[in-house]
Order: C-alpha cells, then sequence, then structure tokens
C-alpha cells in the first residue's frame, strides 16, 4: 500500500482532514476530505490529447450522492442511484464555476472532475468539503492549473457570521452563501437570503473571503510542497502571430463598421458579412486555418466592443451604464390556469404560470439530508425558437435546472408559511425570448403569477443581472446594469442579484477573469439595487397588489392538526369514514406524512363543503365529555331507546326515557331510523355513552 499523507487544517472552528495516497492511484489526483463523520472523495483525471475538433474547454463535474452515506437504501425499483438529483446537479456547478477560469486558454484536453460523498452527518454538509478537496486534488495533480481556491459556506445567525453552519444554524440563518475564491479574489458566489441589506451580503462575502485565504495558503504552502506533482507541460491551443497580425490589419475597419449600430439584427447581419469577407480573402493566403481566423476575428471584436463601453460608455444597444432595457408586462394572459404572467425585458421574454395544489401533490425528495419534500417547486424551460434555433424539444439540462434554482431561491423567503397558505405550489418559467438575463426575468415574471394566482406573498421581488469590463492591466473597471447577450459573452462577469425593496434574497456570480475585487462587488451590489427598484416599479403598475380571491379554477384548500392517535378513526376501517365523508361533502382529504396530525381537505365546489368536511373530522377527534351537545342521525332503534351516530364510527344511547320530559310509551313515537336529531352526552361509562334529546331537527 502506497503511503498515505494526512494533512489538519482549521475551517471555521472545525479540523478539516485531507488525505492522499491512500485511494484512487490512477488518477491524476485524488484525495479524500473529512470532517467530523463526513468523507468527501474527490478525483480529477485529464485526457492525454486534446479533443479532436475542440473550440471549448471540455470540462466534466460530477458529484455524486452515495444513499449509503446516510444508510438508505435507494428507492425504485432497482435499488440504486440513477440520474444525479437536482441537488447534486448544483454542487456539480458550484465545483465547476470557480475551477474553470483557472485552467490556460487553449487546453483542450477532456478534464473530469467527480466528487463522491461517501460519509455525512447532518451537522457537517459534504458540499464544501467536495469543494475543498477538488482545490487539493488539482493542485497536488500533474494538470496545468491556476489554483488553489478555497470554498467555504457563510451563514449569518442572531447577527453574528458563522462558517459552514451545523444544522440548526443552517435553519436559523438569515443567509446562505456558498462562496469560492483565491487568496486574492472571489471567483464565486451562490446566495439565498431573507431580505437583507447590501452591507450585510458584502460582509458576509468578505468575511468568508478570510477564510478561504486560510484554506488556499494551507494548501499552497503545506499540502502542495509534500505531495504535489510537477505540472505537465502542454502544447496549448494558439492563433498564429502572424496569421493574427494579417486578420486584425484586413478586418479591423470592417469590424468597427460591423459593429456601428444599435440595432441587433442589423449588427449580426453586418458581422456575418465582416466574417464572409474575410473568410473570402484569406482563402488561398490560409486555406487550412478557417478556425483559426475565425478566433482571430472573435478576439478583435471583443476588443473593440470592451473599448466603445469602456473609453466612451457606449454599449451595443445605446444604453448608459445603469440604464434597465425597455420593459412591458401583462397578468392573467392564460384564463384557466390559477395564475399566469408575461415578463419581457428588451428582447428576453419569460412566460410564468402558477399551479396550487394539495399539499400531497408537492415533490418527495430522496437525498442526503433530512429534507423529504418540497413545497415550491420552481421550473425554468429554454427551448431553441427563444434564441432562433431549430432545435428538438430536450429535458431539462443543468444550466435549467441551475436557473431554475436561483429564481426559486430568491422568491423562498416571501412566501407564505404553510400553515398561513396550505398549498404546494408549482411555478413554471417558458422563455420564450431570450438575449441575456433570462433568469432574473424568471424571477420577475414569477412574482407576478403568484400575485396574479392570489399567492399572499410578503413582498414582491425583482432580479438584474450586473456585467462587467475590466482592463486587467490598470484595474479599471466599469459595471453595467442589466447585461444582454453580447455584453454577457464578451464580458468579465455576470452578476445576478435579485431582491424586495427591503433586501437581497438571492445572488449568483460568474466570471470569466480570476477574481473580483471588494470595490468591485459594492459598486455591482449597489448599482443592481437602483435597478431593481425601477423594475419592480414597472411591474407593480402592471400587478399592483396580490389577487384578492383564487382563481375559480383553483381548489380551495384548509388545514386542520387533530391528535395523531385519532388519524385512525378518521379513516377508519379500510378507509371507510374517510371515503364517506369525502362522499357527503365533495372533498379530498390528506394527511401529513410525518405524523404530525395535520391535514389538508380541498374542495373544487364551494369553500363551505371544506368547513363542513373539517367539522365532521373535528367531531371524529374529539374526545367526547359529558355535556357536549351534538346533531346526529338516529341509526338504530331498540324497544328501550334509539342509537344515535353523532359522529363517523361514534355513537350513543338515547333511552326512551331521555326522549322527553313525559312517558313515551313506543320510541318510535318520538324518532325514527334516519331523523336528524339535536342530542347532549349525560353520562360516559364502561358500556358506552348516555344521550339526552334536545331537540328534534327532522
Amino acid at each position: 500500500m502506497k503511503e498515505c499523507k494526512q494533512f489538519t487544517m482549521q475551517v471555521g472552528g472545525r479540523d478539516v482532514i485531507v488525505e492522499t495516497g491512500k485511494y484512487a492511484e490512477q488518477a491524476n489526483g485524488a484525495c479524500v476530505v473529512r470532517c467530523g463523520d463526513t468523507a468527501v472523495l474527490v478525483t480529477v483525471c485529464m485526457s492525454a490529447s486534446p479533443r479532436e475538433g475542440m473550440d471549448f474547454f471540455p470540462l466534466q463535474v460530477d458529484y455524486d450522492e452515495k444513499m449509503y452515506s446516510v444508510g438508505k437504501i435507494p428507492g425504485g425499483f432497482k435499488k440504486r442511484e440513477g440520474r444525479a438529483s437536482d441537488k447534486a446537479i448544483l454542487t456539480a456547478r458550484l465545483i465547476d464555476r470557480p475551477l474553470r477560469p483557472l485552467f490556460p486558454k487553449g487546453l483542450y484536453n477532456d478534464v473530469t472532475v467527480v466528487a463522491q460523498a461517501l460519509s455525512v452527518e447532518p451537522d457537517v454538509a459534504p458540499e464544501p468539503l467536495a469543494m475543498i478537496g477538488s482545490s487539493v486534488a488539482l493542485s497536488i495533480s500533474d494538470i496545468p492549473w491556476a489554483g488553489p481556491t478555497g470554498s467555504v459556506v457563510v451563514g449569518l445567525v442572531d447577527g453574528k457570521y458563522v462558517i459552514n453552519p451545523d444544522l440548526a444554524q443552517r435553519k436559523a440563518s438569515t443567509i446562505h452563501l456558498n462562496l469560492a475564491g483565491t487568496k486574492d479574489a472571489i471567483l464565486m458566489i451562490e446566495a439565498g437570503a431573507d431580505e437583507v441589506s447590501n452591507e450585510e451580503m458584502v460582509n458576509a462575502i468578505m468575511f468568508g473571503h478570510e477564510e478561504i485565504k486560510k484554506i488556499c495558503n494551507f494548501i499552497d504552502d503545506v499540502i502542495v510542497p509534500a505531495v504535489g506533482k510537477p505540472k505537465k507541460e502542454m502544447e496549448l491551443y494558439h492563433i498564429p502571430e502572424e496569421l493574427d497580425k494579417a486578420v486584425r490589419e484586413y478586418a479591423s475597419s470592417k469590424i468597427d463598421w460591423a459593429i456601428d449600430t444599435f440595432d441587433r439584427q442589423e449588427r449580426e447581419a453586418r458581422q456575418a458579412q465582416a466574417e464572409q469577407e474575410v473568410l473570402e480573402h484569406f482563402a488561398d493566403i490560409y486555406p487550412e486555418n478557417t478556425r483559426e481566423i475565425k478566433d482571430s476575428l472573435y478576439y478583435l471584436t471583443k476588443e473593440k466592443v470592451r473599448s466603445k463601453i469602456f473609453d466612451k460608455g457606449v454599449r451595443p444597444d445605446g444604453r448608459g451604464l445603469k440604464d434597465v432595457r425597455p420593459i412591458w408586462c401583462e397578468r392573467h394572459v392564460l384564463p384557466r390556469v390559477h395564475g399566469s404572467a408575461v415578463f419581457t425585458r428588451g428582447q428576453t421574454q419569460t412566460l410564468t404560470t402558477c399551479t396550487l395544489a394539495m399539499m400531497s401533490e408537492a415533490q418527495k425528495l430522496e437525498g442526503l439530508d433530512d429534507e423529504t419534500y418540497k413545497r415550491y417547486m420552481h421550473q425554468y424551460n429554454f427551448p431553441g425558437y427563444c434564441t432562433g434555433e431549430a432545435k428538438a424539444l430536450r429535458s431539462p439540462g443543468r444550466r435549467e435546472i441551475g436557473h431554475g434554482a436561483l429564481a426559486e431561491r430568491a422568491l423562498i423567503p416571501v412566501l407564505p408559511s404553510e400553515e398561513e397558505f396550505p398549498y404546494a405550489i408549482r411555478v413554471v418559467n417558458d422563455i420564450l425570448s431570450s438575449n441575456g438575463s433570462s433568469s432574473m426575468a424568471s424571477v420577475c415574471g414569477s412574482t407576478m403569477a403568484l400575485m396574479d394566482a392570489g399567492v399572499p406573498i410578503k413582498a414582491p421581488v425583482a432580479g438584474v443581472a450586473m456585467g462587467l469590463i475590466k482592463n486587467q492591466e490598470t484595474g479599471e473597471f466599469k459595471v453595467l446594469t442589466d447585461i444582454q447577450g453580447l455584453e454577457d459573452f464578451l464580458g468579465d462577469m455576470d452578476f445576478k442579484v435579485a431582491g424586495t425593496t427591503k433586501g437581497i434574497t438571492a445572488i449568483q456570480m460568474d466570471i470569466k477573469i480570476k477574481g473580483i475585487s471588494e470595490e468591485i462587488m459594492h459598486t455591482a451590489i449597489n448599482q443592481a439595487n437602483e435597478g431593481r427598484q425601477f423594475i419592480l416599479s414597472k411591474m407593480l403598475e402592471c400587478v399592483p397588489e396580490v389577487a384578492p380571491a383564487l382563481s375559480v379554477y383553483a381548489p380551495k384548500i384548509i388545514g386542520f392538526e387533530i391528535d395523531p392517535d385519532k388519524i385512525g378513526d378518521v379513516i377508519g376501517k379500510q378507509g371507510c369514514v374517510i371515503k364517506k365523508i369525502m362522499e357527503e361533502t365533495g372533498t379530498d382529504i390528506d394527511f401529513n406524512d410525518d405524523d404530525s396530525g395535520r391535514g389538508y381537505i380541498s374542495t373544487t365546489g364551494p369553500i363551505e363543503n371544506a368547513e363542513k368536511a373539517k367539522a365532521i373530522i373535528m367531531s371524529i377527534a374529539h374526545d367526547p365529555e359529558v355535556g357536549d351537545m351534538f346533531v346526529g342521525t338516529v341509526v338504530r332503534i331498540l324497544t328501550f331507546g334509539a342509537f344515535v351516530e353523532f359522529a363517523p364510527g361514534k355513537d350513543g344511547m338515547l333511552h326512551i326515557s331521555k326522549l322527553s320530559d313525559k312517558r313515551v310509551d313506543k320510541v318510535e313515537d318520538v324518532v325514527n331510523i334516519g331523523d336528524v336529531v339535536k342530542v347532549e352526552i349525560i353520562k360516559i361509562g364502561e358500556k358506552g355513552i348516555d344521550l339526552k334529546l334536545l331537540e328534534k331537527l327532522s
């Protein structure tokens, strides 16, 4: 067995142990990261040669949730892990985003990073350990990479920032911030928050960065010198210098002409024409270098567009740096849908729908944490037609899942509690047209659809995407509000901020450079707040308040809570009691699976139907006491009295002597089977319940 090296560092006051040299020895780099009883194996591998025809870096990151890590057997027929869960996909994206900018430009070899959660305790989340492990594995491997990076989760509990909070702290925290960076700058931000201020969010980021610096220094100064491999000398793709110079000289004026218009379609047509002319010109000079010529044109265009923004403050569509694109909105566009809205900003447009249902329709989850169901389901679709592409519909990819999760995270803090609004809620964003920032348009459209559906949200939420153009030599920068597709493609940052008038509810940052400073972060967040408030005002012009009533097509739902021990009485033998209640009242009844005794009654008819069913349920669950009065039905007659069913499955004896203050010779002289009567309990004994007739109702 190879020698195993162990390294221990402190992260957030806990020991984090990194083991190398013992497992997965054929990978380019591998390590196991442990904290408490949580252990994650991370491996990195690189192909021996570049993939043929690649024009982008083929990095693939996977996060594998092993159900045995929490002592569970997977569900389903096969009883084995299947397609990655949404949470696993989102974790893979968290790992990917800070790693990607640090690989050398021109590297087209396949690189895979695989993180596997092998053992998980509830108080130590495996995701930040997987992110640290990916940095360690790449740092000690022979794969060229400009790390290390560090990663932490930051919480805000009772006014204090916490690194990698435990389970109780996560539940109490008003911020859940995933953060990654180098010792010099921030690389990745992913956060959900409960309407926190700009200052609180920036302070959380800077607090986390201090811990990240310690992690990076430990990897650099302790782990890499001990077990690191020399980095491979790689032949990286580059544009031949002579070709690049020739293309730039010939094409410079043509690109100036191509981008000298604020109309997107005209600009794209001009760019296509300029590219065709350049390719034709160099067809005989460089017949085998079409790709290099196109790449040279791309970098030339990028420089010129960035220069116009940076030096002249002129954006591709003519806006100022802080201007938001024109906005128009619609509500209630689909009459049979419970709630619907269209939000349009520039050439980005989303159709959002809201569907309400019983809590039994909530999404069942099978994962490594203790969350068993999801009441609020937010889904995002990005069909080919939204960018004018002839593509067939297909299942959502990682990008769609990530954008849906971001919008979901932005809205969860303003949703009413389950007790206030006992509905499962599904919101779907169908992107109809996209030219940048469709995820933030989804946040806006979703707010409007929820309000149109009558969901009593605490406050409307809007989102805006911020961009960045930075001079790498001087450090000067320009932050752009509400970036469109070209600015995202040619810029240095996509910084998305969502929130209410009160504060931030979600942040996501992706960058293409090697980190951003605190100054850039302050500027971006403050400028985003200005844009967000403007967008909110436009949304509220269309939907000024939550609809006063639910759609007539939405189910009416009321909640109730009874002693869990009485659930069996309400259901009855083989469900006979609950079926009878539902048939008589025209309702559906469900109980939670958590043995809390909480349940829900739904009806598509009048709300009185649900209230009648609730009254019956409460009467069954109630332990009768002397003096209680009920309305019941005579179900059986004997010579000495009648049995009255005052609740399903519950009856009492109405003795002939209690039918009247006067003498009664025959029970049938007063009541008959099927009569509805009002009775009072006068005695509860071992033989049953004795009743007294108060009033005959029918």
